[in-house]
């Protein structure tokens, strides 16, 4: 337990820092950005007195080397001079923009939302206006933030799906130690229990009685078996998925109350799938449970098999509570359920033989509230090997 515990405190200690190196990380990284748009501000006011002592220098006799140095070293910030809303002149600016004068309008515009301008007196009563925008290297360190943040997330995505994916496979290897563990406990009272049938075939006792117990010895030891293969690869064998759904669900037709209806319908002729037959039954069972449990031991309970060009879909339809939609994929997860006494495991490890196993599918195909729902298993037939 307080191992637990510290984990959880490191865990969040974790967090927390890594939450606050983010957050320096961006701020120091607007900070820069904030400093950089000053000092561009800085530059086109130089470049804004450069230009008007250019213009105001007597050609003779004024220097005019000095501005012409400064407007030329400006390389990477674009603008453009207007008078009275007129362009009179542009700098760094792409020739496709510059050559049409839609669009070198529509740039201009842009500018205007990027920074104000610069207002010019070069005569007494006479105004420029320069407009400027930000330069290559300003517009990267904009985007850098964005850039960092989406780069974080998708570390914290690599690291979300490693530990959930090593938490399911923990999970998986405790569930499958569990169910070897219950077969070897099981094995011992159950070769007893063999034991003790003989006896009492032996003293001829009643063999109704008889028949009933070896029926429930045989359930056991399906039982067993169904728990010694969860965690190892199965042994899938061609079979008639026809007679393997119907034979089990006339097992449990035969254990429950008459008072639920059970239907069974299926096409006359054999539909062949690579399956493992104790784990199929362990499906057809779990679904079959939990149409009932969803009845409350009460309605009609249906099976039905369709025969499909390269599927085989077998639909169990009850008329219990129903499903609401936010759950159709939830309630195969581990640990959901709305049993009071439920682990929430069957549901999970019916997923698990389906698509793991047997490489089939397991859906809600529909539920209504108060009316009922059907699930939907759908495997691949087997491919007919041609003979010769």
């Amino acid at each position: 337990m307080q191992f637990s515990e510290r984990r959880n405190i490191t865990r969040w200690i974790i967090i927390v820092t890594s939450f606050v190196i983010v957050t320096l990380i961006l701020w120091n990284t607007y900070t820069f950005f904030q400093i950089f748009k000053n000092e561009e501000r800085i530059k086109m006011e130089l470049w804004a007195q450069s230009l008007k002592a250019f213009n105001n220098a007597d050609p003779e006799t004024g220097d005019i080397e000095l501005p012409s140095l400064i407007m030329s070293n400006n390389k990477t910030i674009p603008l453009i001079l207007t008078e009275k809303n007129q362009i009179i002149n542009h700098v760094n600016i792409e020739e496709d923009i510059a050559n049409d004068k839609v669009k070198l309008k529509d740039y201009l515009e842009k500018l205007k939302k990027e920074n104000n301008p610069i207002v010019i007196e070069y005569n007494p009563g006479k105004f420029w206006k320069l407009y400027y925008g930000n330069s290559s290297l300003l517009n990267k360190l904009k985007y850098y933030p964005i850039a960092l943040l989406l780069i974080i997330f998708l570390f914290a995505a690599v690291v979300y799906n490693f530990y959930r994916s090593t938490k399911m496979a923990t999970q998986n290897k405790l569930w499958a130690g569990m169910a070897k563990e219950t077969a070897h406990q099981i094995g011992t009272p159950l070769s007893s229990l063999i034991g003790w049938l003989e006896i009492m075939k032996a003293n001829n006792i009643d063999p109704v009685m008889v028949t009933e117990i070896e029926k429930d010895i045989t359930r056991l030891q399906t039982i067993t078996d169904r728990f010694s293969k969860i965690g190892s690869e199965p042994i899938l064998e061609e079979r008639n998925i026809i007679a393997e759904t119907e034979q089990s669900f006339e097992y449990l037709k035969s254990r429950f109350s008459t008072q639920v209806e059970f239907c069974f319908k299926a096409p006359k002729k054999p539909i062949m799938v690579s399956l493992n037959p104790a784990l199929h039954s362990w499906t057809i069972e779990n679904l079959v449970k939990n149409a009932i449990d969803a009845m409350k031991g009460r309605g009609k309970l249906s099976v039905v098999i369709e025969n499909e060009e390269h599927l085989v879909k077998i639909l169990v339809t009850d008329t219990g509570k129903g499903i609401p939609k936010n759950q159709f994929t939830s309630v195969f997860e581990p640990g959901f359920t709305t049993k009071k006494r439920g682990w929430g495991l069957g549901l999970s490890l019916t997923k698990r033989i389906v698509e793991e196993y047997h490489k089939g599918k397991i859906k809600v195909l529909h539920s209504e509230m108060g009316k009922g729902t059907t699930m939907q298993i759908s495997f691949r037939k087997s491919i007919k090997k041609p003979t010769n």
